[in-house]
C-alpha cells in the first residue's frame, strides 16, 4: 500500500466485549471440551490403576532382580515390562472402542444439525420477498423464452400495430379450435412480430380482434367461443394467402370489419390504446 502508515483511533478504542470472560469460559467448558477432558481423565486413571496394580502384585519379583545376574535380570525385567504393557493395552481397548463410538455419534449429530441448518436457511431465504421476486422473474423469463420458441409454429399473428400481438395456431386434424401460442404487449409484441417476419408467418392488423384476444385468451389455450367467427375469417384469409404464394395471381385482400363482440373489446372499458 502507498501513502505511508495510517493510524486509526478506532482501533485504539477500548472494546469492553473483549474483557468479558464468559465467552472464553463457555468455550473452555463446552460439551465437547468436557467430554474430551473426561476421556483423558478416565484413560489416565485406567492406565494408572493397571500399572499400579501390576507393580503391587509383582513387587517381590522385581526386588529379586537385584540378586540375579545382569543378563538374567535384564531378561526377567523385559518380561515384566512387556506383560505390564500388554495389560495396559488390554485395559485401554474398551476405552478406545467407546471413544470411536462417541466420535462417530458426534459426527453424525453434527451432520444432522448441518442438514437442519441448511433446511432452515432455505426456508428463511424462501420467505425473503427479494428471493421470491427473483424466482418469479426467472420463471417469467423462462416462460417468455418458451413462448417465443412457439411463434414460428403460428399460422397467423393478429396485431394492434403498436401495442399488442397475438400468435394463433390451428391444426384442423388435431385441434377443435384455434389456440394462442404467444401474446404480448409493447416490446414483447414487437419481438413476436419480428420473429414472425423472420419465419414468414402472416401478420394481420386487426386492432379490435387483437385487443380481445390479448385480454380474453390465454397462452396454450383455445380462443373464446365468441371469437370463433372473427378468427375463422382470419384463417380463411391465411389459407388464401398460402395458395397465392404457391400459385401466384392476385393477392387476397385482408379481411375487414371482423365480428368482434363489443363486450370483449376492452377499448370499451376506456383502456388507452393506439
Amino acid at each position: 500500500m502507498l501513502g505511508g502508515l495510517i493510524f486509526s483511533g478506532k482501533s485504539l478504542q477500548p472494546k469492553f466485549s473483549k474483557l468479558n470472560p464468559l465467552p472464553g469460559i463457555k468455550r473452555m467448558f463446552s460439551a465437547q471440551t468436557g467430554a474430551e477432558l473426561l476421556k483423558a481423565v478416565l484413560k489416565s486413571t485406567l492406565v494408572g490403576c493397571v500399572t499400579g496394580s501390576y507393580l503391587w502384585h509383582n513387587w517381590p519379583q522385581m526386588m529379586r532382580l537385584m540378586a540375579e545376574s545382569p543378563i538374567t535380570a535384564m531378561g526377567n525385567a523385559l518380561n515384566l515390562v512387556g506383560l505390564c504393557a500388554l495389560l495396559v493395552v488390554l485395559g485401554v481397548i474398551p476405552m478406545v472402542g467407546f471413544d470411536v463410538f462417541f466420535q462417530i455419534f458426534s459426527h453424525l449429530k453434527k451432520l444432522r444439525m448441518s442438514r437442519q441448518d441448511i433446511r432452515d436457511e432455505f426456508k428463511e431465504s424462501e420467505g425473503d420477498p427479494h428471493v421470491k421476486g427473483k424466482i418469479r422473474q426467472m420463471q417469467r423469463a423462462a416462460a417468455q423464452r418458451r413462448m417465443m420458441e412457439d411463434v414460428p409454429k403460428a399460422d397467423v399473428i393478429v396485431t394492434n400495430p403498436t401495442h399488442y400481438s397475438v400468435a394463433l395456431q390451428y391444426e384442423e386434424n388435431k385441434m377443435s379450435a384455434p389456440k394462442v401460442v404467444a401474446k404480448g404487449a409493447g416490446l414483447i409484441a414487437l419481438r413476436i412480430r419480428e420473429i414472425g417476419a423472420e419465419h414468414r408467418v402472416p401478420t394481420l392488423e386487426a386492432p379490435p380482434l387483437a385487443r380481445a384476444l390479448y385480454r380474453h385468451a390465454e397462452i396454450g389455450q383455445q380462443i373464446p367461443g365468441q371469437l370463433y367467427a372473427a378468427v375463422a375469417e382470419v384463417l380463411a384469409w391465411v389459407w388464401q394467402l398460402k395458395r397465392w404464394r404457391l400459385a401466384g395471381g392476385q393477392r387476397p385482400p385482408q379481411p375487414e370489419n371482423l365480428p368482434v363482440p363489443e363486450a370483449l373489446d376492452f377499448m370499451n372499458e376506456k383502456t388507452t390504446d393506439g
